[in-house]
C-alpha cells in the first residue's frame, strides 16, 4: 500500500471544509479521517504528540476548551492525551498528513499551499 495524504478532522467543522475544498482544488488525492466517525486510539495520538508537541495539537480557542473544567485546563500538561482522547474535538483541525509523514495542524491557504508543494 502506498502512503498517501491523510486529513484528520471533524466532518462539519467549518475550517475542515476549507482546507477538504483546498485539497481538492490542488488535485490532492487524500483520504478523510473524521474522529467521531472514524475514532482516535491512543497510538494515533501518542504518534501527534510525539511529532508535534501536544501544544501544538490543542486547540483553546474552540469551544470544547472553553468548556472545560479550570482544573482540566490547568492539568492538561499532564493528562493531554487523556483529554484529547476523551474530547477529540479539542484537536485543532484540521491535521494534514502528507505521505512521508509530516503533518501540519490548522488551516491557512498559504501554508496549505506551501506545504503542498513541498510534499509533493
Amino acid at each position: 500500500m502506498t502512503a498517501q495524504w491523510v486529513m484528520y478532522g471533524i466532518k462539519n467543522c467549518d475550517t475542515v471544509k476549507k482546507a477538504r475544498n483546498a485539497l481538492t482544488a490542488s488535485g490532492i488525492d487524500y483520504r478523510f479521517h473524521d474522529y467521531r466517525a472514524d475514532g482516535l486510539d491512543a497510538a494515533l495520538l501518542q504518534h501527534f504528540i510525539d511529532r508535534l508537541g501536544y501544544e501544538a495539537l490543542l486547540n483553546t480557542r474552540g469551544t470544547t476548551w472553553r468548556r472545560l473544567p479550570e482544573a482540566e485546563r490547568a492539568a492538561i500538561k499532564d493528562a493531554a492525551s487523556a483529554v484529547m482522547l476523551a474530547q477529540p474535538a479539542i484537536i485543532k483541525r484540521p491535521l494534514l498528513a502528507a505521505p512521508d509523514g509530516s503533518l501540519l495542524p490548522g488551516y491557512s491557504a498559504d501554508l496549505y499551499h506551501a506545504f503542498i508543494q513541498e510534499k509533493s
